[in-house]
């Protein structure tokens, strides 16, 4: 396989698993809009709560495993070791399996060390799904060792469409069960529904990779009939292997994402007992922020995020083969398709961020509110975007430590920001853009110096950013206009912003073509390239 159909192959793989990402985000969205009118603002904090800490959990106990595997076996495969990469398989199993177990019963256990007294019994009901995603992350890690995002993205997908029907069905039946109590215990039981549902969707999505994984036994085992290699690892190296490729991957993403919940413990402390706000209050404000407006920045990051996970695996394989240029080409690629996507995207929440809140989050009461916190986010994606790719990167290639500490060095940058905003300003909820900005741009900036250094690597600026964001500016500028001068004339909001939508991708499709940042090839490369290209050819885009 030539460079360019292996360039091409990367950017498909990673096309389908950004697809099901943005996918999975936007039913995430869909139905937090119909669950936070069901259990309210209120409910909605206390799940918040509970779930920025569960997500920590999972993210020390099984959270990194998918990148970590398909690293180290993807390593293995790139040099025909087809039965140590099945004996990594295996080993890695059980390390998810002690590591996750015990990660539930601790945090069954502690809930109520780790969350406030009314998220508790919402932590404890996520508990049994921390030991279920580890097993899922392995297995969703080995496909895509294999080059094969298919049936991750399809379990994704799964999982998301049965936590969205659970949680919201759970949630209603559980507060109807207590109708008539107070309000506070109507939102404890409505967020413990909404935990049941995400339970049900990893469990699902579990069942699903299991079947997959039967289907492809057969396929698996001729691979390993094919090893000729006559070296197979010891257990208790294959253990040392998977640590030590775990363990700065946990802190890296640990650190990396911990910033949620540092910043949701600093915000209602600082709230509650400086700014003498009640504790219902102070989470009711953060869900706002981390339920709604955070919640619609993520959807454009899950490609980033999708890249990342597509990038690792090829940059592990022509790593280990010692092809620098290739490797630096596969990173060239993935930031130049992540950059096309992921700018209009922050343009776009910028400009159209109250029609969008308007669209998924209608309660008016607040949303002012989150449609000013949604655009201040909005910068955010461009620079979650590069740091994750960057991170994916250096994880790639073996430089696992510095992330761990490029992402230590941000999170202490922002804590201190933030905290020194809350105590003397009156910023309130502004004060958590700001710290996530600024930390998103650290992030971007060392990681970059940190993959600069590793791999000689020198980023192209100009169909890589310039181009999109000039293409971006005039889209946004129309998108604007379309929305406000078409709501002046019919009041519709889903009606004004889809066409709005319609027209930023259209002149936006042109612009990035007839500016010169996206080519033939680089339209085939996508998911249903040749309709893209079939497309370009009758708008006379492309000869």
């Amino acid at each position: 396989m030539s460079n360019k159909e292996k360039q091409g192959s990367f950017i498909m793989q990673a096309g389908i698993l950004a697809a099901a990402g943005i996918i999975c985000k936007i039913i995430g969205i869909l139905y937090r809009s119909p669950l936070a009118h069901v259990i309210g603002d209120e409910g909605n904090g206390y799940y918040s709560s509970a779930y920025e800490i569960y997500t920590i959990i999972l993210l020390v106990s099984s959270y990194s495993i998918p990148s970590a595997i398909s690293k180290v076996i993807a390593h293995r495969l790139a040099l025909g070791q087809y039965r140590n990469a099945r004996k990594i398989f295996h080993c890695a199993l059980l390390y998810v399996v002690v590591v996750g177990g015990t990660a539930s019963i601790l945090t069954l256990i502690f809930a109520g060390v780790l969350v406030g007294g009314n998220s508790v019994p919402v932590l404890r009901i996520f508990a049994p799904t921390i030991f279920f995603s580890g097993i899922l992350g392995v297995l969703r890690g080995y496909f895509q060792a294999h080059g094969t995002m298919v049936p991750t993205s399809f379990s994704q997908i799964l999982e998301q469409i049965l936590n969205a029907v659970v949680s919201i069905l759970a949630a209603f039946l559980l507060m109807r069960m207590v109708a008539g109590r107070d309000d506070t215990t109507l939102a404890i039981y409505g967020a413990s529904g909404s935990a049941i549902g995400t339970g049900a969707g990893v469990l699902i999505a579990l069942l699903f990779m299991l079947f997959v994984l039967a289907l492809n036994r057969r396929t698996l085992a001729k691979q390993e009939r094919r090893d000729r290699t006559g070296e197979l690892l010891e257990t208790g190296e294959v253990y040392r292997i998977i640590i030590t490729m775990v363990t700065p991957i946990i802190l890296s993403t640990f650190i990396y994402n911990c910033n949620s919940s540092l910043n949701l413990t600093i915000y209602t402390r600082v709230m509650e007992y400086v700014k003498g706000m009640s504790e219902a209050d102070a989470y009711t404000q953060y869900g706002l922020f981390s339920g709604k407006a955070k919640q619609i920045s993520n959807i454009p990051i899950a490609l980033a995020s999708a890249m990342s996970t597509a990038v690792i695996p090829g940059v592990a394989g022509s790593f280990a083969r010692k092809d620098i240029r290739e490797t630096n080409r596969k990173i060239a690629a993935a930031f130049r398709t992540t950059m096309l996507l992921s700018i209009p995207s922050a343009v776009g929440l910028a400009v159209l961020a109250k029609p969008v809140v308007l669209l998924l989050y209608p309660q008016r009461e607040s949303v002012d509110m989150v449609s000013r916190l949604l655009a201040g986010l909005s910068i955010s994606v461009v620079f979650y975007a590069i740091s994750t790719i960057s991170n994916g990167v250096l994880q790639g290639i073996g430089k696992v430590n510095l992330p761990v500490i490029n992402a230590a060095a941000a999170l202490v940058v922002q804590t201190a920001a933030l905290v020194l905003l809350l105590l003397f300003t009156d910023l309130g909820l502004y004060t958590l853009v700001i710290a996530t900005v600024l930390y998103s741009f650290l992030m971007c900036i060392l990681n970059g110096i940190s993959v600069k250094r590793a791999l000689g690597y020198r980023q192209e600026v100009v169909k890589t950013f310039c181009i999109p964001f000039w293409a971006s500016v005039i889209m946004g500028g129309a998108a604007f206009g379309v929305y406000h001068g078409l709501y002046r004339l019919i009041s519709v909001n889903v009606v004004c912003l889809a066409a709005a939508l319609l027209i930023a991708v259209i002149l936006y499709f042109v612009l990035v073509i007839k500016m010169g940042a996206v080519g033939e090839r680089d339209l085939r490369a996508l998911p249903k390239g040749a309709l893209f290209v079939h497309l370009a050819r009758r708008c006379r885009l492309i000869p």
